[in-house]
């Protein structure tokens, strides 16, 4: 006793040492890492809240193929998209975490067994003096649940439909990845594009500034010719600074796009010219057919709808009764002289009934048929999402394709007015007005032309996506 009390003096002078004793039963104003003084002082955080940084489980990069010089292809892209994107690896360790559910359920199929050992030392005053005695022993006991209903059965399948919930969400995540990829992909495509046709403005401008020059000192332009072919050719190479900008940007999202740092440098392609434009075979309605049967998220949620059908069963059957078996083996030895061994042997069938739970079952029941109800509607209400996502990607992918027929021909009739007005200016029968009036509409005329074929990329990707049909490609594809 003088023992434990000197050890908790020593205890409450060490705290004294640390704090006043009043601030032992004060409580503090701030309490753990504190917060700032006023609503306008931000808060300084002292080194022990500082979180450590999330450590990488990969290390990113470029495929060994790709040097520089070379040009990444989409498909490469999208295979460095998809081992180092962190969406596909989160819901790829998610499905991970559901198929471990599932075992888990399962367990309940079988028995449990459990082992408790034991030992124990105590003293009391006898008759003839004190008494030391040890005891100790093992034991071992079995249960196993009989018949509950279909509980188990119900749980299990809770257990396996939301595992094939989260396996095609992974499905569809990684038909998501596939699609910014390709949107990344494809913007960045277009924005080299972009600045190749403006760089062509410029020297086209280039050209119109020599030519208003030239014809100004021979003296047949004045110098407002020169100076409107030379702000001409200022406002190109202000747009044309403005693209390269934009190529930047787009590099940068292609590279967070496949999970790889934004500082990352590669080249990619040219935009392609030659686009196999045609008409979609399938009608509307069989591209809507199509994705209803393929969408790996109108999966998922019809796996949730059966998830929680089979909450509703696992919730009825809580009411009702539950058979077990249990049996048990046990041996315990007292350590006082004289003494012998103890074993016990036990085995049972035992039946559980709740016969009254304050109405908690009801309760519970009428919220899972509820859930399962709200799931059923949510899944409807996809569908029919699904359904216009279709129909918007379809006709998005029709004006498209008219799109770039029609940019050609203005890209055509463009080029045919620039030639027409430069030679009509260099034959000092034509303004420098008409001439700079062409190139503008002639700047504008690529620029839609290089977008046109852009938007048709992206467009034939998205109606793939809402389809369900968009996936990792194969080399070449």
């Amino acid at each position: 006793m003088r023992r434990m009390l000197l050890l908790l003096a020593a205890a409450l002078a060490g705290c004294s040492t640390l704090q006043s004793p009043e601030s032992l039963f004060t409580p503090s104003q701030h309490v753990g890492p504190g917060s700032s003084a006023a609503p306008g002082v931000p808060w300084v955080a002292p080194a022990s809240a500082v979180p450590p940084a999330v450590e990488k489980q990969i290390t990113a990069s470029l495929p060994a193929d790709v040097h520089p010089g070379s040009a990444i292809t989409l498909a490469q892209a999208i295979d460095v998209a998809l081992a180092n994107n962190p969406d596909t690896r989160s819901t790829w360790f998610a499905t991970r975490a559901a198929e471990a559910a599932l075992g888990s359920r399962r367990a309940a199929y079988l028995p449990e067994i459990d082992l408790d050992a034991s030992l124990a030392r105590g003293r009391s005053a006898g008759s003839k003096g004190p008494v030391v005695e040890t005891t100790y022993g093992t034991s071992l006991a079995l249960t196993y649940l009989l018949f509950d209903f279909g509980g188990r059965a119900a749980q299990v399948e809770e257990a396996r439909q939301s595992l094939i919930a989260t396996a095609f969400s992974q499905n569809q995540t990684i038909q998501d990845v596939v699609l910014r990829t390709q949107q990344a992909y494809y913007g960045y495509l277009d924005a080299k594009a972009l600045v190749a046709a403006q760089a062509a403005t410029v020297r086209e401008r280039q050209t119109g500034l020599d030519a208003a020059d030239a014809r100004h000192h021979s003296g047949v332009a004045t110098i407002a010719d020169v100076l409107q072919a030379r702000t001409a050719l200022s406002q190109a190479q202000l747009a044309l600074e403005s693209f390269q900008g934009s190529l930047r940007s787009a590099e940068g999202t292609l590279s967070n796009a496949m999970g790889l740092p934004a500082t990352a440098r590669f080249e990619a392609g040219d935009l392609p010219t030659d686009l196999p434009v045609e008409t979609v075979s399938q009608s509307v309605d069989q591209l809507i057919a199509q994705a209803e049967a393929a969408r790996p998220d109108l999966a998922a949620s019809r796996a949730a709808v059966l998830n929680a059908r089979a909450r509703v069963r696992e919730v009825r059957s809580q009411g009702l009764p539950t058979v077990g078996l249990s049996s048990g083996f046990g041996r315990s030895f007292v350590g006082t002289p004289g003494s012998t061994s103890l074993t016990t042997y036990s085995a049972g069938v035992g039946l559980r009934f709740p016969l009254f739970t304050g109405f908690r079952n009801t309760y519970d029941i009428r919220q899972a048929e509820a859930i399962a109800q709200a799931t059923q509607e949510d899944t409807r209400g996809l569908a029919d999402l699904v359904g216009l996502q279709v129909w918007n990607s379809y006709y998005a992918l029709q004006t498209a394709t008219q799109r770039v027929h029609t940019s050609r021909d203005l890209l055509a009739s463009a080029q045919q007015s620039v030639d027409v007005e430069a030679g009509r200016y260099k034959a000092g029968v034509g303004s420098i007005i008409d001439l700079l009036t062409a190139e503008a509409a002639l700047e504008n005329a690529r620029a839609q032309e290089v977008q046109s074929r852009a938007d048709w990329l992206v467009a034939v990707a998205q109606l793939a996506h809402d389809t369900g049909m968009l996936g990792p490609l194969q080399q070449g594809k």
